[in-house]
């Protein structure tokens, strides 16, 4: 096992001598399909830059001779492989895990990997419910181990930019936060596994609704631009949760979020675009507007006496993050309590009415998916997720004939 010593920054050396490069901080994958393919590669990265070593992947049926070939993971540079997760920590000496596995099962992978001292990338969301985050939490600080959460666009150099536009008054006082996404995504999306488009399975919540899993940075960049990521930056939350396909959860949806300082942060989100779009948060200042596509790291400031600005920024990985946070004490950029206010939003998402299926005359089927699958496109919604986020304002208040307020729950 790594001497926990070697993960810090070495004394300055002599200048005839150079100090000695930390060892690769070994670490275990866990989740490798998917998303985690995405983590496979980033980890494959950093191994090659000498920062990590991929000591080993979790899955449930491990990956096969051609798919780690496709990671250029061959003869002795193939991780162990193991179902059995905290095994596999023990056998590997991982002193770091990636964990991308389903949403409930977060929290006690999270609390097996601190309970062996293994510090953590969580993938977001963090937990299926407030309490599940509260005893993750918890469970992580009472060990003493690091723990980040997968919002990769608050790596983007683009935030601390907007916020320092924000403090120094370029847009004027703030009035509000707005955000919009407007995705497309197919019948198959949500039959790709088991817990797709669930809100719980039995008596485990899942909620894999558009505003807590897919489209979850929309509302977590919000709160964090607001400066109101902390549980206790949330007043109250309002919903309205609607699902044009076949399933439990919602996908196409809005929320209002109003903050200790009475500041709206409203997020609109679908899943039954119209046309495929990058989603984006405005932040709303009484002389001028900043809009960012958080996907892209672009940033567009409008505001009085000035001609429109446009830039784009660079971004810190999350996972090289957390290692110079072992190494030198790097502050991380997601900490769990800056999650605490989008997890205030997963349990107003959790606890309120079943989403309302909307009427079949509000949507239609349509086969121009990727491959020629078949998807549900909402009319109208791509105008109306872009006034939410422009106005402030919930679906049910922007006229939508199928969000009559009746209809609709605020908690």
């Amino acid at each position: 096992m790594t001497d926990l010593t070697r993960l810090t920054a070495p004394a300055p050396a002599p200048a005839a001598a150079l100090a000695p490069a930390a060892a690769p901080l070994p670490v275990v994958l866990a989740g490798a399909r998917g998303h985690g393919r995405w983590h496979l590669a980033n980890l494959r990265r950093l191994q090659h830059q000498g920062r990590v070593r991929l000591a080993g992947i979790c899955e449930l049926e491990p990956l096969t001779t051609e798919e780690l070939a496709a990671f250029g993971l061959q003869g002795g540079d193939r991780p162990e492989q193991s179902a059995d997760f905290g095994a596999l920590l023990d056998s590997t000496g991982a002193r770091a895990a990636v964990v991308c596995t389903p949403i409930p099962t977060h929290t006690d992978l999270a609390l097996t990997a601190a309970s062996r001292g293994v510090h953590l990338l969580l993938e977001k969301p963090p937990a299926a419910s407030w309490a599940a985050y509260a005893r993750m939490a918890d469970g992580v600080r009472r060990a003493g181990t690091a723990c980040q959460v997968g919002f990769q666009s608050f790596g983007s150099h683009a935030v601390p930019a907007i916020q320092d536009l924000v403090r120094t008054g370029a847009i004027g006082t703030l009035t509000g936060i707005g955000a919009a996404g407007a995705w497309v995504r197919d019948d198959a999306y949500f039959r790709r596994a088991p817990w797709s488009g669930r809100r719980r399975i039995g008596s485990t919540d899942v909620v894999d609704g558009v505003l807590t899993n897919p489209l979850a940075h929309a509302v977590a960049t919000a709160l964090e631009l607001a400066d109101r990521g902390t549980a206790e930056d949330v007043l109250s939350v309002e919903t309205e949760l609607f699902r044009a396909h076949d399933i439990e959860a919602d996908d196409t949806s809005c929320v209002r979020i109003t903050t200790t300082g009475g500041l709206p942060v409203t997020v609109a989100a679908t899943l039954c675009a119209e046309r495929a779009g990058e989603p984006y948060v405005i932040v709303h200042g009484d002389r001028g507007r900043i809009t960012f596509w958080y996907k892209q790291d672009r940033v567009l400031v409008q505001r009085a006496g000035h001609g429109p600005e446009e830039s784009v920024h660079g971004r810190t990985d999350l996972l090289e993050n957390l290692v110079d946070h072992l190494e030198r004490g790097t502050p991380l950029l997601v900490p769990p309590e800056r999650t605490g206010a989008f997890m205030r939003v997963v349990e107003a998402v959790r606890t309120a009415p079943e989403p309302v299926a909307l009427p079949a005359d509000a949507w239609e089927t349509r086969y121009d998916a990727p491959g020629g699958g078949a998807r549900r496109t909402v009319h109208g919604i791509d105008g109306l997720v872009a006034a939410g986020a422009e106005s402030l304002a919930l679906f049910s208040e922007l006229g939508a004939a199928w969000a009559r307020r009746s209809e609709v729950a605020a908690s």
